[in-house]
């Protein structure tokens, strides 16, 4: 067997792994990261890019000045009886200092939007913005060969092929038939793209997490940290009971890589590991009931190699994954997509019922939250799942899921099914499988208050979250408007991640901790691997890439001794 001898070994090249890379080869270690699917950036590159952290300079630029105890308290009253004080402060502090790092010394750029609140900004420490930041769009030409082996965002979330940024992007995009300005925006974006795919392929302006991952990319190429594709951990290496580097398969041959300091696990989770979701998901008592958009190489290898050198899993959060409500959508060559619903919730026009026809919970709450109201309403042994449901106009102005707004067309949907339609509300229900009698009743009670804006029952649009993700132009509730006439429209949701929240457990530097809550010598964790700070709850836009770019960074300093 090859011997191959470095510093760090990291595992993954997601967010936190290519921040735990690039941190320690700036301080001088010899790294290696080794990606066990053929294209890296992992669940990262699909993401949306955003990150949580609080206290940056990005955020005092706007004059939002807080202390670590706000958010402190913020974070305790998300996460409970499972608050983790070590972490946590370990988090609030160092997360600041991580973004001035990235910014200053690699190619990571962001950008912070005034206001974009907390998804719970009215409960004790949240705030109205200044917390969530997004990865810039970045120019794919400049890793140069290696842009040809970026993972792909998913397909449901790109128009053409081409990654719209959050922001100015979506707006421009959403407004296009009626504004000239936001026509010609358009008219450039689309140009550029389809010029970039007549020339190199694929369009090459990175947007979200394609961004974020490019530009960790571009920062490891720079420190030539040498990234091996196709390339799964197989064992770690473990003498006398610490971590000493891992048995790597890499072109059909195994080589033993020793590394002198650690090694880093930042496989991505275990989003699609059936056996592990049977034991942590309720909802899927089988393991099957479940459907993530995250990449399908993501099957717990992190966490089952810490087991096997002693690490422990945390497994007693109240929710073991941050969940989103996803469709089924068939796409052109026939292949099964997974199209997370983030923001069409939200919309006014636009409400959820159940089978049974009825509403079950503020459609403009975050998706973790509103998973969650669908799993309560469902009743035992019954599928879990929901529907959306507007008229045509609002389906035309805004979308729904995978369907486009106008002027794009609706066939393919309306002919796989994904999309259902009905001319009464009553035919909709029998397309859909929903009580019809029920519906129709729901529809009523709604429409009563929506003509002023009002939802007394669910309070949609009563939290700043809400009206974020509504409509701005819409009054005066941006998130309430009543259902017209038809035709109908549906959409079925069931439930899926964003990335799992319980993991590896570790201490305040990132290390991996036993059954005992001993360190683990010369194992770390970052990412989805690690267990959650969050404690089962989701506070904010980026609460994952936020903790997996800091915990990283906390991982590559340790590792190079400058804690």
């Amino acid at each position: 067997m090859d011997t191959y001898e470095c510093d760090v070994l990291v595992a993954g090249s997601g967010c936190s792994g290519m921040a735990a890379a690039v941190t320690a080869g700036h301080h001088g270690l010899e790294v290696v990261i080794v990606e066990k699917e053929t294209k890296f950036g992992g669940t990262t590159a699909r993401s949306g890019g955003w990150l949580w952290i609080p206290g940056t300079s990005l955020a005092r630029d706007w004059g939002i000045v807080e202390s670590p105890e706000a958010a402190r308290t913020y974070l305790r009253h998300e996460a409970g009886n499972s608050f983790d004080a070590a972490r946590v402060d370990a988090f609030l502090a160092t997360g600041p200092e991580a973004v001035d790092f990235f910014i200053g010394k690699t190619a990571l750029r962001f950008d912070m939007p005034l206001t974009f609140p907390d998804y719970h900004a009215e409960a004790p420490g949240g705030t109205q913005g200044g917390r969530s930041m997004v990865t810039q769009p970045f120019d794919g030409r400049e890793l140069g060969p290696l842009i040809e082996d970026i993972g792909m965002p998913l397909p449901e979330l790109t128009v053409f092929g081409m990654m719209l940024g959050s922001g100015k992007d979506i707006v421009h995009f959403m407004r296009a038939t009626k504004s000239l300005t936001s026509a010609i925006y358009v008219a450039r974006r689309l140009s550029k793209h389809f010029m970039d795919v007549m020339r190199h392929g694929r369009g090459m302006t990175l947007t979200n997490g394609n961004a974020l991952a490019g530009r960790l990319a571009k920062s490891a190429l720079d420190l030539n940290i040498p990234l091996w594709l196709s390339s799964p951990v197989r064992e770690l290496i473990v003498e006398d009971g610490a971590v000493r580097g891992a048995i790597v398969e890499r072109d059909g041959r195994r080589i033993r890589v020793i590394a002198r300091r650690g090694v880093v696990l930042a496989c991505g989770g275990f989003p699609h590991d059936v056996n592990r979701r049977k034991t942590m998901f309720p909802h899927a008592p089988t393991g099957t009931e479940h459907f993530s958009p995250g990449p399908v190489g993501n099957t717990g290898d992190g966490l089952r190699l810490a087991e096997t050198a002693g690490g422990r899993i945390e497994d007693t959060l109240p929710n073991a994954a941050a969940w989103v409500p996803v469709s089924i959508t068939t796409r052109k060559d026939g292949s099964k997509g997974v199209m997370p619903h983030f923001i069409d919730r939200a919309k006014p026009g636009v409400i959820a019922v159940t089978r049974e026809g009825k509403r079950f919970a503020n459609e403009g709450n975050s998706y973790h939250d509103f998973v969650q109201g669908m799993v309560k309403a469902a009743k035992p042994g019954e599928e879990i799942c929901a529907f959306l449901i507007c008229d045509h106009a609002t389906l035309r102005k805004y979308g729904l899921g995978c369907v486009p707004p106008f002027p794009m067309p609706l066939g393919h949907h309306l002919k796989t099914g994904y999309l259902k339609r009905g001319g009464t509300l009553a035919e909709l229900a029998r397309e859909a499988g929903i009580d019809a009698k029920a519906l129709e009743a729901t529809v009523a009670a709604f429409n009563r208050n929506a003509v002023e804006g009002r939802d007394p029952d669910f309070g949609k649009g009563s939290r700043a979250y809400n009206r974020y993700q509504g409509d701005p132009l819409h009054g005066p509730n941006p998130c309430v408007a009543p259902i017209g006439s038809g035709p109908y429209y549906a959409i079925k949701m069931v439930v899926g991640d964003l990335g799992t929240y319980a993991g590896i457990k570790t201490d305040a530097h990132a290390r991996a901790l036993d059954a005992d809550g001993k360190v683990i010598e010369g194992l770390y964790a970052a990412g989805n691997d690690m267990a959650s700070i969050m404690g089962g709850n989701y506070p904010g836009a980026g609460i994952t890439l936020g903790p997996a770019l800091t915990f990283g960074y906390i991982a590559g300093k340790h590792l190079a001794g400058r804690t």
